[in-house]
């Protein structure tokens, strides 16, 4: 296969190897890379504990600064703050999303009661389906059988669903306490 420059990028690559390999024959006699890399050899308990770390992250993908766990209104965060997704597309659903439950939480303040359970019902049915979800996409990314865009795009669908329920618990605990006083 020959690309736009008409080159052949395997052959380049074939070279560029060859390359590298001269190079380090030429830095290293036999004994010497032996004993330089018998210096660098790592305990068995430091590969045991790399190993431990690469399963917890097979890929070596950047973990994310912010805990989900520890938030408990993500309405409340400054933009600067908001989780980080791959997709643009998720990082507009995300912002579409910030602004429906927003609108929604000062809807609540004025909204007849029968509204309120409406909303409540709605709600706490869509629930489970973001449950769901997320069960699906964590159960996907723990087969490992994934391609490294698939895995990137289910770890996004993964978050948007984590970033949701967080959303919709809030709301619906906001729910509830309007339609408890409600009937009072």
């Amino acid at each position: 296969m020959i690309d736009s420059n008409g080159t052949n990028p395997n052959v380049i690559e074939e070279e560029l190897m060859d390359e590298l390999d001269e190079e380090l024959d030429e830095d290293l006699d036999g004994e010497e890379a032996e004993d330089e890399f018998a210096d660098d050899s790592l305990s068995a308990e430091a590969i045991e504990g790399q190993l431990a770390l690469n399963s917890l992250n097979p890929l070596g993908e950047e973990e994310e600064d912010l805990n989900l766990d520890e938030i408990d209104n993500i309405l409340v965060l400054t933009e600067d703050k908001y989780p980080k997704f791959t997709l643009a597309k998720n990082k507009a659903r995300f912002l579409r999303m910030v602004s429906w439950y927003r609108a929604k939480e000062e809807w609540i303040e004025v909204a007849p009661l029968s509204g309120v359970t409406k909303l409540f019902k709605q709600q706490t049915k869509e629930l489970e389906g973001i449950r769901s979800s997320k069960l699906d996409y964590e159960m996907e990314l723990e087969t490992g059988t994934l391609t490294p865009s698939q895995r990137s795009y289910r770890r996004d669908e993964l978050k948007m669903c984590r970033v949701q329920e967080k959303m919709a618990v809030h709301l619906i605990s906001k729910l509830q306490v309007k339609i408890k006083s409600g009937r009072r």
